[in-house]
């Protein structure tokens, strides 16, 4: 008889292959709770603990749907089974190169656990807080409150800043002062200022050091350390400067820029009176 022939099926087969697919559907579950409890117990975050945990659910579902398939078609060797499902993971690596990308490159940035959510990074032109990590791409809460998704492989392939990775943060800022000024005096005094300041940390204590000599002034570098969030590192440097500045207005020690003011002499004066009066409105030379 000519024609397609479908490998012979009985309900007991089909029956147990039932069987087999709904016991590994359960075993899929205790497979993630444990991949779930295991990896907390490891110290990874929860993100890469959700992804791992349902990508190996995933995986004992796919193998106990292919023992089911082996048993209710007992001609159809597992061989073949695998060969079939080759020629489509082929296929859809083809027409979802760039989606497959993302997904490996998420499965790689979640198993190193270099940053989670709530950390706050810059890539590119982007900063904010991770709100959340997924397969694909990673939600980012910017400063100014906007949600930015960045794929996965560009996590992967560019530089990333985190500026959450550490408990503390160095912050720099410069000041200039008038080059006649006791400098080392002024350093003590920034010093003295910055350490009274209640967000600046002892340690590493805080340093004034100078940083460059202008035309006629000294500019001088304020560090301090400071919690590393965002807000911590701002609001420590409004306080710095706030109390930096009070600090030399109390104890006299003169600010200054590089910014010359000429001044003109008689002579020029009386020269742009002559001038105004020769070409001041309505008495314009023809």
């Amino acid at each position: 008889m000519n024609g397609l022939e479908l490998p012979p099926v009985t309900w007991a087969g089909v029956g147990l292959g039932l069987t087999v697919l709904a016991v590994g559907v359960l075993v899929s579950l205790l497979v993630r709770v444990v991949v779930r409890m295991v990896m907390g117990w490891r110290g990874r975050g929860p993100s890469a603990s959700a992804v791992f945990s349902r990508l190996a659910g995933t995986l004992v579902v796919i193998l106990a749907l292919l023992a089911s398939l082996a048993i209710v078609f007992p001609s159809v060797k597992p061989v073949d089974i695998l060969g079939g499902v080759g020629v489509v993971s082929i296929a859809a690596g083809i027409a979802f190169q760039t989606v497959l990308g993302n997904m490996f490159a998420g499965i790689v940035l979640l198993a190193r656990d270099r940053y989670r959510i709530g950390d706050q990074i810059a890539v590119q032109e982007h900063r904010g807080t991770i709100v959340a990590m997924g397969l694909t791409s990673t939600s980012l809460r910017t400063f100014d409150g906007r949600l930015v998704l960045i794929p996965n492989a560009v996590l992967h392939s560019q530089v990333v800043t985190v500026q959450t990775g550490f408990e503390q943060v160095r912050t720099s800022v410069h000041l200039d002062v008038d080059d006649a000024v006791d400098l080392e005096r002024a350093c003590r005094i920034a010093t003295a200022a910055m350490r009274a300041v209640p967000v600046v940390l002892e340690d590493p204590l805080p340093q004034a050091l100078l940083a460059e000599v202008g035309t006629t002034t000294v500019r001088i570098e304020l560090r301090f350390w400071s919690g590393a969030t965002q807000l911590e590192s701002r609001e420590a440097t409004h306080e710095v400067i706030s109390a930096v500045l009070s600090a030399f207005s109390r104890e006299r020690v003169a600010t200054g820029s590089d910014v010359l003011v000429i001044e003109a002499g008689s002579g020029l004066q009386r020269l742009l009176r002559t001038r105004d009066g020769e070409g001041g409105p309505g008495e314009g030379t023809p």
